[in-house]
């Protein structure tokens, strides 16, 4: 039924030339010897179809609320997507649409094999309405396994999980990916809820949660997937504009990932699970290159030991009131007495404040420069677009701290407004290379070795069965024979 939406106008497309690989991709294919993997392409379900499902899983009701959502505008609402996908040319905008086109049309774009993350169920994830919110979830992960499914040798498509509750996050995670086979998934990683008096609050997933989402990470490791967040930023903050959609859009994603990247620093997720990875997924690596300068910078000068350099206690009262009268200021002289009982031992209510009160790399669990160097290095991947010409800081161990490298990965945002033609996407990727930003062997790390080792790292039968399969075993090896670089997957504890 699907294939009759462009019926006659696709035979005249698929005769044309521009069905064909354009030279400058062929180009690059020739050039290189390795896959192209995309971590970050886009689908866009068929919402009748997707509705269909809503009315499977939870009724008639919540599918007509969920329709209306879908067709909506509230202009009481900050500014979303208006005219938010590529329509010019109709065959790009069908492609994203329907598998089987764009199954056929990967060889076209140059990508081999391609991870397709959520259209209107990546907005639904962050509704406040629980049931509306996990039947939207629901749904989209039975469209995705069975509209996907028969194409699995060249794409996967990425469960959504809702995460405003630990059970919620992990009912979802064992149904998408235990009953039903999905390999990759999206978790909501910025919450947004009404407090008791109707204030809106934001929280993550981590430090200052109220919830444990530790049994979320266990249960991502056992079923071998790797947490991912693509979580929306608009709305937030200083993105509430109700007229103007760009003013929101520019620095959401980046805003929203590193929220989601420090809140589970600080809350020791790293360190309690070293050997899953973690996803921050069209923010590009700009400010995970900053996030990193700044964690060194701050654990240098205030890690526990370090604040005994702040210690109150520390001062010489009596030469700091020497010097106070010595070196007298006319307008400062008269409040004399208030100075003086500012250099007292600051007090808290269970009395003088202690090293424990002002540890704020407790939690986290880092105790040396290497732990951060080693989450932002191994641990983290950073989702960067064909077209970003920071992608390149990735690679600057010139500039990164201790000399090192960070792990970006290949996006090409297929499916969304800024690829207005899908047949560039690899060649706006190549620029990288053309202009010098990166060279032949960081082009490789980009487009296919870290995000394949990523998801091998959880999974090492992630690509079997599908059309890469045995290139990566020519390049990287057997995954299933690779021995973990740190412990096993189970959480390390305060007290281990």
């Amino acid at each position: 039924m699907l294939r009759s939406i462009i019926g006659s106008a696709l035979e005249r497309y698929v005769l044309s030339e521009k069905f064909q690989q354009i030279d400058s991709v062929a180009a690059i294919r020739n050039r290189i010897d390795h896959p192209i993997i995309d971590g970050d392409g886009h689908l866009v379900e068929f919402v009748p179809l997707l509705l269909d499902f809503v009315r499977e899983c939870a009724g008639p009701e919540v599918a007509r609320h969920v329709r209306k959502l879908t067709l909506e505008r509230d202009e009481k609402r900050p500014a979303s997507t208006s005219w938010g996908t590529p329509t010019k040319n109709t065959v790009d905008r069908a492609t994203s649409l329907l598998p089987e086109l764009l199954s056929q049309r990967l060889d076209q774009f140059g990508i081999d094999f391609a991870l397709l993350y959520p259209g209107v169920p990546l907005i639904m994830l962050g509704f406040q309405d629980e049931e509306i919110r996990r039947a939207v979830a629901r749904a989209a992960n039975m469209y995705y396994a069975e509209v996907f499914g028969p194409y699995s040798d060249r794409m996967v498509p990425v469960a959504v999980i809702p995460t405003f509750t630990p059970d919620e996050a992990i009912e979802e995670l064992d149904y998408a990916v235990g009953e039903r086979g999905l390999k990759a998934v999206v978790l909501e990683g910025v919450i947004s809820e009404r407090g008791p008096t109707g204030e809106l609050g934001i929280r993550s997933l981590g430090h200052g949660s109220p919830y444990d989402y530790d049994p979320v990470w266990e249960r991502c490791a056992a079923l071998g997937v790797v947490p991912t967040f693509h979580t929306p930023g608009r709305g937030l903050a200083s993105r509430t504009s109700r007229t103007n959609y760009v003013y929101n859009h520019l620095g959401h994603f980046a805003w929203a990932q590193e929220a989601v990247c420090r809140s589970l620093i600080f809350a020791g997720t790293p360190r309690r699970f070293p050997d899953l990875p973690f996803t921050f997924l069209e923010g590009g690596v700009s400010w995970g290159c900053q996030l990193f300068s700044d964690m060194l910078s701050h654990f240098e000068k205030r890690n526990r030991s370090a604040m005994s350099n702040y210690d109150p206690s520390n001062i010489d009262v009596p030469l700091m009131l020497e010097l106070f009268d010595r070196y007298p200021s006319d307008q400062m002289q008269p409040f004399r007495s208030d100075f003086e009982a500012t250099l007292r031992p600051l007090t808290g209510s269970g009395g003088t404040v202690s090293l424990d009160d002002v540890d704020d790399f407790k939690e986290s669990l880092i105790t040396c420069d290497s732990d951060i160097i080693d989450m932002f290095t191994r641990q983290f991947h950073f989702g960067c677009e064909a077209d970003d010409p920071l992608t390149s800081l990735a690679f600057r161990s010139d500039l990164l701290p201790s000399g090192t490298r960070m792990k970006p990965i290949f996006a090409s945002d297929i499916g969304h407004w800024d690829v207005p033609d899908m047949r560039h996407v690899l060649e706006e990727a190549w620029e990288l290379v053309e202009h010098g930003r990166i060279d032949e062997e960081q082009f490789h790390e980009f487009t296919c070795t870290n995000v394949a080792t990523m998801l091998q790292s959880v999974n090492p039968d992630f690509f079997a069965g599908t059309v890469i399969e045995h290139d990566l075993t020519s390049l990287l090896g057997d995954p299933a024979g690779v021995v973990p670089t740190t412990h096993s997957a189970t959480p390390m504890r305060h007290d281990d």
